[in-house]
């Protein structure tokens, strides 16, 4: 059977996470607690981010579209999956399956880039200072941003390329909760090693490439920072450590999805889980516990609409 036959399977049929009603319960409060928190929170860090002429800086302006990606990470997945918790039949169209996967990967590739256009603005920061706001200028920012997306699409892009024409015609089952390249691969009615290593080869290496380019990156900022300022690596250390955390809780589930040889359809969904409701919720507080103006920013931003609200 070639690529070039049409589809016989018109929808995906989810395993969920689990078929015990007290689990399915405790998922469900878990998920839409974190799903909400992840999108008040990365709301307040946009807004507040917009609102306050403080923080109208090549860093901050990398922050709120870093959450305006995680707004969008957090809704590919799980609103569906909090829907489809007690339904028994958990389903999604093949259009539908199609468009999570392209979402999922230009949203991740995007967001790839931008965490490492983040270090590159830390460095610039801590070890050119005096040159920061000339190399980092709003024509840079704007370029970062416009080659984080360009980059994006283009991933996700060249992934589904050879996954729309691929023939599934009998199983249609997922054991998952979402729609992604490695178990959708494994459905098609055909031969799909080389696809599958194509998969590997693409999401894989991308995802430890970029890991360990940030890791050495963080190790050089920490590095070179001594041979600039005297008292500066305590200060380095305390800014660099938000995004080594973020990096590997972004990079931590990537790197497993696409590279681990012995799946584990457990272990999968609790990553899985992790990467869509947890992660999202977790970088703003992050990025803003450690930072003093952008917690003054939030606050101030919360006090004009406590006083907006009891004038209206």
């Amino acid at each position: 059977m070639d690529g070039a036959n049409h589809s016989w399977v018109s929808e995906f049929v989810f395993l969920g996470l689990s078929n015990s009603w007290a689990i399915q319960i405790l998922l469900f409060l878990f998920s839409s607690v974190l799903y909400m928190a992840s999108l008040m929170g990365n709301l307040l860090i946009v807004f507040s981010v917009t609102a306050d002429a403080n923080l109208h800086s090549p860093m901050y302006f990398l922050l709120a579209n870093l959450s305006l990606l995680d707004l969008g990470v957090c809704s590919i997945a799980a609103p569906k999956m909090i829907y489809d918790l007690f339904r028994k039949h958990k389903a999604i169209s093949f259009g539908g399956c199609i468009t999570q996967i392209f979402f999922i990967h230009a949203v991740g590739g995007t967001e790839m880039v931008l965490l490492m256009a983040m270090a590159f603005d830390r460095y610039v920061a801590i070890c050119k200072p005096l040159h920061y706001l000339t190399i980092m200028s709003p024509r840079m920012c704007i370029l970062i941003l416009a080659v984080s997306w360009i980059i994006g699409l283009t991933h996700s892009v060249a992934q589904l390329f050879f996954v729309v024409n691929l023939p599934f015609c009998g199983p249609n089952v997922l054991d998952s909760f979402y729609c992604d390249l490695p178990q959708l691969i494994k459905l098609a009615c055909t031969d799909t090693n080389r696809l599958e290593f194509m998969v590997t080869a693409n999401s894989g290496l991308i995802s430890v490439g970029s890991f360990f380019i940030l890791v050495i990156s963080y190790i050089f900022i920490l590095v070179t920072v001594p041979k600039h300022s005297s008292g500066g690596l305590s200060k380095a250390l305390a800014t660099l450590s938000a995004h080594v955390t973020v990096v590997v809780l972004f990079f931590g589930p990537l790197i497993f999805f696409y590279t681990w040889p012995f799946p584990s359809s457990h272990l999968d969904k609790f990553l899985a889980i992790f990467d869509a409701v947890l992660t999202p919720f977790l970088n703003p507080i992050i990025y803003t516990l450690r930072n003093k103006e952008m917690k003054t920013a939030i606050w101030k931003l919360c006090y004009q609409l406590v006083i907006y609200r009891k004038i209206s």
